[in-house]
């Protein structure tokens, strides 16, 4: 059965209220994203943690998805009329053909080489290379499948940087990609922490799919004092919210992994971190910078 998708971009700040509006009005499902998206205007966050209410998005596209039979007509009218908006307003209408939708999201996963010995392998594909250091992890609930530019940055500078013994520390670690790949890479162990319990759910369930002895735990869990590595893929703001936590949980002389920050947001993170770290931009890739440093 097919679907209609109606798009509508509009201030950011009517976006939750229209969104419900939208639902009520016969909508199966509601997306927002931002306007601006890959654009130099793009902003990286939309009500961050830590953040104060001028990062939310300028402005935002929402698509409502609605029945093929649906009046969206009437229904994107009836939204737009109770908030009080222009009941004019511009909107497009897009057929959406129905497909075999679990086979379709399987083919845009494909094997990811992230360095010379370490892959990505989602479950239903062989590992091009069985030699190598095989993560096998699917998409799911939690963030981190290593397709995104800042999981890969993670995954390289922890095959360039393990020595084998450390005790490492994953904080946000979503679907455990990082703290199983520590691990896989010599690391003695693993700490993955995460505020989401349904990630630490997936977390587990990864783990045990890849034979990784891995300590997984809420944030409300307290944290030791004398990781050699704390690694934390997450965004900038939360970033510089959680320095002195994640600095307490650096040993002296061990190291602080930063990712998860766009390259122009780099500065403002280091400045945070100085206070206890000797600390810099590591990599840089699509836009996206890593920051490392040691704890002093």
């Amino acid at each position: 059965m097919p679907w209609l998708a109606v798009t509508l971009e509009l201030d950011a700040q009517h976006v939750d209220a229209l969104s419900d509006e939208l639902l009520a009005a016969g909508a199966l499902s509601v997306t927002v994203s931002d306007a601006y998206a890959d654009t130099p205007a793009e902003r990286p966050q939309f009500a961050e943690p830590g953040a104060s209410g001028e990062t939310r998005w300028e402005r935002a596209c929402v698509n409502a998805l609605f029945n093929a039979t649906a009046d969206v007509g009437a229904s994107v009218t009836a939204a737009l009329s109770a908030l009080g908006l222009d009941s004019a307003m511009r909107y497009d209408v897009a057929r959406v053909e129905d497909q075999d939708w679990v086979r379709a999201t399987q083919s845009e996963f494909k094997p990811l080489h992230v360095t010379p010995r370490l892959w990505v392998v989602p479950t239903w594909h062989t590992p091009p290379d069985p030699a190598a250091i095989n993560l096998v992890i699917d998409p799911g609930l939690a963030f981190g499948t290593g397709s995104h530019a800042t999981t890969r940055q993670c995954l390289s500078w922890l095959d360039a940087n393990l020595q084998g013994g450390e005790a490492m520390l994953d904080y946000g670690c979503g679907s455990g990609i990082l703290a199983i790949a520590a691990v896989k890479l010599g690391a003695g162990h693993a700490t993955g922490v995460d505020i989401d319990e349904a990630a630490l759910l997936a977390a587990n369930a990864n783990a045990v799919q890849n034979q990784a002895a891995v300590d997984f735990v809420s944030t409300s869990h307290p944290l030791a004092d004398a990781y050699d590595i704390v690694l934390a893929n997450i965004l900038a703001n939360p970033l510089k919210v959680l320095a002195p936590l994640l600095a307490h949980a650096t040993r002296r002389g061990g190291r602080a992994v930063l990712s998860g920050i766009l390259a122009d947001q780099a500065a403002d993170v280091i400045d945070v971190y100085r206070e206890w770290f000797d600390i810099g931009v590591a990599q840089q890739d699509e836009g996206w910078a890593l920051l490392a440093g040691v704890r002093r």
